[in-house]
């Protein structure tokens, strides 16, 4: 027994990866084609554990999926790659035309043909899970109600597009094949090795560098918040009891505006890592023009997953950033192997025995 995990040197699929191998024996296939995102420093701990084996390849690759599947017969498998930040989308919407569209796709008609070449028994325990985001939803108003699975796909951006189109695939392959998915759509995540380009990590790192706190428009986009380790427990618990072909939104029921998530960091980085001047972090905020097509407000309604599953989130907002801000100051080697590119070097000094 052994599940597959695509995307697991990502930020969410990395502490998904710990926290399996952390919570249950039953070993991991890693697979990542390691994009700029993918670092294999954040699995680290994981070198020599014989229940783990990264593996570097493309989702698009359908030869080499199809023998990987039939090499490690996986019981599940747990799709977190992905292109996922929309600032890029709006700059480069390829790559993620190709991995979240085209990849998915790949990775659904070979995952097909292993599923129909299994016995009884083991199709019946077969999973495959497909995380997805809140933003195939769109954008909602003020007074809105939050998002529930029913709530109809209206996405604003290249990223937000294409995975939509990937949650549309899982969902015609299950009820025209019979495939056994589960889909979950997530907040905002934040946590530990999330690639500081997204906005928690990069308010850290920018202030403690003394740049500019840089907050799009008035910076009252609000935004759901998620701490990573609860979005794994929940991708766990769907994994376990989840029904085949249903939908679950996980959230953090933790909605913020993005300027009073940079006072709360700010406010945390004077308490610990104080100004040599004095002065606060506040003073480096600065407001610059909103992105295209930015969305107003994202909200999960996560109330199925916690009716039917019995799953809601064991952090508070305010505990999950704390725990947040005080890995980014425990792990300085780490932040500056991401800022000068080091990260990449990762793989050759230490995988030299990737299994390919």
């Amino acid at each position: 027994m052994t599940v597959l995990v695509t995307g697991g040197a990502g930020f969410i699929g990395s502490n998904f990866v710990i926290d399996w191998l952390a919570e249950r024996s039953e070993p991991v296939i890693n697979l990542d084609k390691l994009t700029y995102a993918g670092n294999l420093e954040n699995l680290a701990e994981l070198r020599g554990d014989p229940r783990y084996v990264f593996i570097r390849g493309d989702i698009g690759e359908r030869p080499f999926i199809e023998r990987l599947l039939r090499k490690h017969t996986p019981r599940a498998v747990i799709n977190f790659a992905a292109e996922s930040h929309v600032d890029r989308s709006i700059h480069g919407p390829g790559d993620f035309i190709q991995t979240n569209i085209v990849g998915a796709f790949n990775l659904l008609e070979c995952v097909r043909a292993h599923f129909s070449a299994m016995d009884e028994t083991a199709r019946s325990r077969f999973r495959f899970l497909h995380v997805s985001t809140d933003e195939v939803y769109g954008s909602l108003d003020a007074n809105a109600p939050a998002f529930s699975e029913t709530h109809r796909y209206q996405p604003n951006s290249p990223y937000s597009a294409s995975k939509a189109a990937s949650d549309h695939l899982v969902r015609a392959y299950h009820h025209t094949y019979g495939l056994p998915v589960l889909t979950t759509h997530c907040s905002n995540n934040y946590g530990p090795c999330q690639f500081p380009e997204k906005l928690i990590p990069l308010i850290i790192v920018n202030a403690l560098a003394g740049k500019h706190l840089p907050i799009y428009g008035d910076g009252m986009q609000i935004r759901d918040w998620l701490y990573v380790s609860d979005h794994c427990a929940a991708i766990r618990r769907v994994l376990d009891a989840g029904t085949p072909g249903e939908t679950y939104n996980i959230g953090g029921w933790s909605e913020k505006p993005n300027l009073d998530i940079v006072h709360a960091i700010v406010d945390l980085l004077d308490e610990w890592r104080p100004r040599a001047d004095g002065q606060s972090y506040g003073e480096q905020i600065a407001h610059v023009a909103d992105r295209p097509g930015h969305d107003r407000r994202y909200a999960i309604d996560a109330g199925k997953i916690e009716r039917e599953l019995s799953w809601r989130p064991a952090e508070t907002f305010a505990s999950g950033l704390r725990k947040t801000v005080r890995w980014y100051l425990d792990h300085p080697d780490w932040l500056a192997n991401v800022q000068s590119g080091a990260y990449r070097d990762w793989l050759e000094k230490n995988y030299v025995d990737m299994d390919r």
